[in-house]
């Protein structure tokens, strides 16, 4: 680990053709352990190249005569008005990418017309993210619980104060999954986590440390405190079973959200996309689904969507987008998902996202 961290300065536009484009071009500019950090998965990747690959399990069928134009991606979720069923996922320390860290993706999301999920481990306060976003901007919240009560409290309390919409219970990483780059690169964070700063530092500690600083012990008396002590949405993050989906909505969950933490967890796990289908029959439509791991594409986005997501995450993307372009860059990553989803929407005759959730995808015989 560098005994310096020098994160990336840049703002500005970004000249990219996909994410494998921003990828390689973030490689280049986030130091080696913050890079390793941000772009690994656990143990031997095979659930982190599984969240990708599994989009071809399902396929889009073309359809035309469908009298379409200009696609709309603009949807109302929960009172806001989004110019496209993607949002900011949770992710750590965006000063690893950026020295302007949270600002500056905040300011980049509510530019573009979305949800911003603020994570506990953040870089910045959450004062200085709901700032740089604007008042106005809806903010959602991730939380690592604490062992202590009494500070989760005071955190859910900063939480509102600071305009959360929804509180996000990150469930499945209850303790570090296995990374291997992390180890291999002797990484620690270089950087402060001021939100849990009553319990946890985040300088000079490991990924395992962090977590392990957090509660392990979680069940569905968790989802029922932050919900009376927050008196906000809940949504409960890392959903992949129709147990988890009973047991979540049992608690009193708002929402569920499908994910495995983008591969960087339980190696050997399902990819989230062959996950999405079995929540979305066990939800029932009873509450919102979000989704997140592996989105690359459009046709990602518009496959999470006709398989059961009302909002598709999207976060290491966003991440290579700031590190590459700062706000500019960030706006870009979604302008280009929209922009893809747009493409898709049209050539698969759908007018609407409402159509899109409409539509029947055909399995894939021949992989």
């Amino acid at each position: 680990m560098e005994k310096i961290y020098q994160a990336s300065t840049a703002e500005g536009a970004i000249d990219f053709i996909n994410m494998t484009d921003l990828e390689e071009g973030a490689k280049e500019v986030i130091p080696k352990g913050g890079y390793g950090y941000i772009s690994s998965g656990a143990g031997d990747v095979f659930t982190y190249q599984e969240n990708e690959r599994a989009f071809n399990h399902k396929l889009i069928i073309p359809h035309v005569l469908e009298d379409i134009e200009l696609p709309d991606t603009k949807i109302e979720f929960a009172g806001e008005k989004l110019s496209v069923p993607i949002i900011m996922a949770p992710v750590a320390a965006h000063g690893l990418a950026n020295v302007a860290a949270e600002k500056a993706s905040a300011k980049g999301v509510s530019r573009f017309g979305t949800i911003y999920t603020a994570s506990s481990y953040a870089s910045c306060t959450l004062e200085e993210i709901r700032e740089a976003g604007g008042a106005d901007a809806p903010q959602w919240f991730q939380f690592y619980m604490s062992k202590d009560d009494s500070i989760n409290r005071d955190i859910l309390a900063m939480a509102k104060r600071n305009g959360a919409k929804a509180i996000v219970l990150t469930a499945d990483a209850t303790v570090g999954g296995n990374r291997e780059t992390d180890r291999r690169n002797g990484f620690t964070f270089p950087l402060a986590m001021p939100i849990v700063q009553a319990y946890q530092s985040g300088i000079g500690q490991t990924m395992d440390a962090v977590y392990g600083s957090s509660k392990q012990k979680l069940s569905p008396k968790d989802v029922e405190f932050i919900a009376s002590n927050s008196d906000l949405p809940v949504y409960v993050k890392g959903v992949q079973s129709e147990e988890d989906v009973e047991r979540a909505i049992g608690s009193g969950a708002s929402g569920v959200w499908v994910s495995n933490h983008g591969g960087r967890q339980l190696d050997g796990g399902p990819a989230s996309f062959d996950s999405l289908q079995y929540v979305a029959e066990a939800v029932a439509g009873r509450v919102p689904i979000v989704f997140d791991s592996g989105i690359r594409r459009g046709q990602h986005v518009f496959k999470a969507l006709a398989s059961g997501a009302d909002l598709v995450a999207i976060g290491r993307p966003v991440i290579y987008g700031l590190a590459l372009g700062g706000v500019t860059g960030v706006q870009q990553v979604f302008e280009f998902f929209k922009k893809e989803l747009e493409m898709v929407m049209q050539l698969a005759g759908t007018q609407t996202v409402a159509d899109i959730k409409k539509t029947v995808l055909r399995e894939n015989r021949y992989l």
